[in-house]
């Protein structure tokens, strides 16, 4: 495929463009800042300005691409992960304005353009738990895509948003649009660096609703979402399967959600963030853990 990823220098992009590019894809990385990766090519673009968007997702990826002379060739995909990544980095208007124009432009461009398919990162945050003032409990556990999605701060706010946007863009044109509401993002390193702290202390945990991502399982779910088409707008949760902590699922719902109704029955170290629906429409099955890094 060809691909257009944006925000592919960050801390999943860094990842995940690689392993796209190994796997025969074209990809290009839009970008502030350039990634120096093996197979990734890169165009600086401001993202909150729609014409250089619109430039970028007409325009050639490479220079082998001027070889055939037969124009340039069309995007098949755009995969969006360009944000502010949280709060307190710019102020919340401009994290709320960057956030949400940047999306919108993406999305506008692609449909105008016939790209057929659109993958736009949201977030964990949109169930308003993890910026939230003081504690915030789920309304229910384990969190899933029906949950409310109700935060009261600007980077949450803008991940909605986009969410809308993305629905709207969606049934105007007909194309793909999945939305991934990811779960915090681990890359390999930080389990020997920081787990160890949650495994002392689970309440470090608690505004991940305990849960967490491995970025290698972010990339096959983002592969996953190039690969089924057809099924038109889809938010999906994404989490790995288990707690981020050394407490069983029983344990963590005794010190933590006394008095939040269970959905469902919960077992062992099952996480509180449900990501059976990636599993069900996907095959999402994610194959990492830090409990294959951390003893005991």
């Amino acid at each position: 495929m060809r691909i257009a990823f944006t925000g592919g220098s960050g801390k999943a992009g860094k990842h995940i463009l690689p392993m796209l590019a190994a796997k025969g894809h074209t990809v290009l990385n839009l970008d502030l800042q350039p990634l120096e990766a093996d197979g990734v090519d890169n165009l600086i673009v401001d993202l909150t300005d729609p014409g250089q968007v619109f430039s970028a997702l007409s325009g050639y990826a490479n220079f082998s691409e001027l070889e055939p002379g037969t124009g340039v060739p069309k995007f098949d995909a755009v995969v969006h992960f360009a944000a502010l990544a949280r709060i307190l980095i710019q102020p919340d208007c401009e994290t709320y304005r960057v956030n949400t124009l940047s999306t919108y432009n993406v999305m506008e461009a692609a449909v105008k353009l016939g790209i057929p398919k659109v993958v736009f990162a949201s977030s964990e945050t949109t169930y308003g738990v993890c910026f939230a003032d003081g504690e915030r409990k789920p309304a229910y556990i384990p969190v899933d895509e029906d949950h409310p999605t109700v935060p009261e701060d600007a980077y949450a706010m803008s991940k909605v948003c986009n969410e809308i946007a993305g629905r709207s863009f969606q049934a105007r044109s007909g194309i793909d649009i999945y939305g991934l509401r990811i779960n915090n993002v681990i890359e390999p390193h930080e389990y020997a660096a920081n787990f160890p702290a949650y495994m002392a202390d689970a309440s470090l945990r608690r505004r991940n609703i305990f849960a967490y991502i491995d970025v290698r399982d972010l990339g096959q779910m983002v592969e996953l979402c190039l690969k089924n088409d057809g099924l038109g707008y889809e938010v999906f949760n994404v989490s790995n399967d288990d707690l981020s902590v050394g407490l069983s699922n029983e344990e963590v719902r005794a010190q933590f959600y006394e008095g939040v109704p269970l959905k469902r029955e919960m077992s062992g170290n099952e996480t509180m963030y449900c990501n059976r629906k990636a599993k069900r429409m996907l095959g999402f099955a994610p194959n990492h853990s830090w409990r294959d890094v951390l003893p005991g």
